[in-house]
């Protein structure tokens, strides 16, 4: 058997490879011992900050510029409710809440530059 780490969407998966097998049984058979370790191996460096901070996270869908902040901490929010307004390629873009809840934390200010999945705010 071969572990090989892979990384998809900035989450490493360990994943393990078992050589020489039927197609049909081992395929199948290594499918559910290969996700076993992912979960151990991913949730651990992201528990750390969600705990810290809020349970869901909003993330920035595209690079760009944060040209205002609607949301506060501690405000109370429904789905749908705009937290952010993102700049990009000329035209601005709300972020709004994924789901009801209240606002935990807020990453990023007025004239940030941000990345695409970069975490703007959370809620828990």
């Amino acid at each position: 058997m071969k572990t090989y780490t892979i990384t998809v969407n900035g989450k490493a998966y360990a994943v393990t490879v078992e050589e020489g097998a039927a197609p049909g049984a081992a395929a199948y058979a290594a499918a559910p011992s290969a996700p076993a370790p992912a979960p151990v191996s991913a949730p651990t460096p992201a528990a750390a900050p969600a705990g810290a901070a809020g349970s869901v996270e909003v993330t920035a869908p595209m690079p760009g510029k944060v040209v205002a902040v609607k949301g506060a901490v501690g405000q109370a929010v429904k789905k749908g409710d705009v937290i952010l307004v993102l700049e990009a390629m000329k035209m601005e873009n709300d972020i709004v809440a994924p789901q009801d809840g209240t606002i935990a934390s807020i990453h990023a200010s007025t004239g940030d530059s941000v990345e695409s999945g970069a975490v703007l705010a959370t809620l828990n």
